[in-house]
């Protein structure tokens, strides 16, 4: 009997360098990987709506508040009354459109072509 164990034993391929799967522990930590995946899901999802939107929200207010604000500011004032200093508009020749900027707007800025 010994003889033909030796002759089975030979014929078997030996797995010397190598370690036993393990099925199991791939397993469970994809279930794990999973349930972190939807409890940082949730966590962030609660974040947007019960951080995010209030201070968006209260930030818009604010800024119409402010910009309400600026706009009847703007109004109050003469957009000729500014100092003219000798650097600013300085133009050696016109444009070909005219002596004003190509995006001239009349109610902001100064007509370059009366002033001369």
């Amino acid at each position: 009997m010994s003889f033909a164990r030796s002759l089975t034993l030979a014929r078997v391929a030996r797995r010397s360098y190598s370690t036993a799967a393990e099925g199991s522990d791939y397993f469970a930590q994809k279930a794990a990987v999973k349930a972190h995946a939807a409890e940082t899901t949730e966590l962030w999802r609660k974040i947007s709506f019960y951080v995010c939107m209030p201070i968006i929200l209260v930030g818009s207010v604010y800024v119409k508040r402010a910009e309400d604000a600026h706009h009847a500011h703007a109004h109050e004032h003469d957009p000729n009354d500014k100092p003219a200093y000798p650097y600013l508009n300085k133009r050696d020749k016109p444009f070909p459109w005219g002596m004003n900027t190509l995006f001239w707007n009349p109610t902001t800025q100064k007509d370059m072509a009366k002033s001369e």
